[in-house]
């Protein structure tokens, strides 16, 4: 695979993934409607960003996110001359992935009466709308995503001005991303959804808004699209502010 192709690749098993553990507990129907909840969804989208990166890093570094690589070019770690490539094709393969999931669910889709449920299987949206605290939510959910993301790329440490190699991980570098995205779900994304990721909510959320849903369909919440996109960006520039200042 090319850099360009394992980032569309990887973001729409992510997506697909993610997308689908959302619409497997809120579609009716399906054999896991209902079940296991909050807890299912952040399992699967950990595993949604596990298999995702593990496709994609050997090409692309594994990308998925505008934010990771936005925040990564900040610290000088990537190529700014990259990133507007990196960030299309991940909302090409958000879209990819969105659109498996209305064709893998489509029955199930027009079974569900409740139009808020299809809304959430393709965006994410706050529990309480206050566009302060909302924004704030995904800032300081991103900050702490990006945050331990830069060390996780970190080849060596230094520790009392000695410098000590790492273990490498190889592959399961994709695993400790995983635990990241699972304890950010559990512990800070029960306010928007944790979002983190530009490319996740707006990609899906284009698709959403074009495709037709029999029975009805909710608004797509435009006016709520920005907060998703740019408190991950914020929180990964503030990430990577800090990391340069104590590395």
């Amino acid at each position: 695979m090319t850099k360009i192709s394992a980032e569309i690749i990887g973001t729409m098993i992510l997506v697909f993934l993610g997308n689908g553990v959302v619409a497997n507990v809120l579609l009716s129907k399906t054999k896991g409607h209902g079940d296991g909840g909050w807890l299912t969804i952040t399992i699967g989208w950990a595993l949604a960003v596990f298999m995702g990166i593990l496709v994609s890093a050997p090409y692309s570094g594994g990308h998925l996110n505008p934010s990771v690589t936005i925040g990564l070019a900040i610290i000088g770690k990537f190529k700014w001359n990259l990133v507007p490539i990196y960030i299309f094709s991940q909302f090409i393969g958000a879209m990819l992935g969105s659109l498996l999931v209305w064709i893998f669910y489509k029955d199930h889709f027009s079974e569900t009466k409740n139009e808020q449920d299809k809304l959430s299987v393709f965006t994410t949206s706050p529990s309480i709308k206050n566009l302060y605290s909302n924004l704030l939510s995904e800032i300081l959910a991103t900050f702490i995503f990006m945050f331990v993301i830069f060390y996780l790329t970190e080849e060596s440490i230094f520790f009392h001005q000695k410098k000590y190699s790492l273990v490498g991980l190889g592959y399961f570098l994709a695993f400790p991303s995983a635990l990241i995205i699972l304890g950010i779900g559990l512990s800070l994304g029960g306010t928007t959804g944790y979002a983190i990721n530009p490319a996740r909510d707006l990609g899906s959320r284009i698709v959403y808004s074009i495709i037709f849903l029999s029975g009805g369909k909710a608004k797509s919440n435009w006016d709520y699209a920005f907060i998703p996109i740019i408190g991950p960006i914020l929180g990964s520039v503030m990430a990577a502010a800090l990391y340069l200042s104590i590395k």
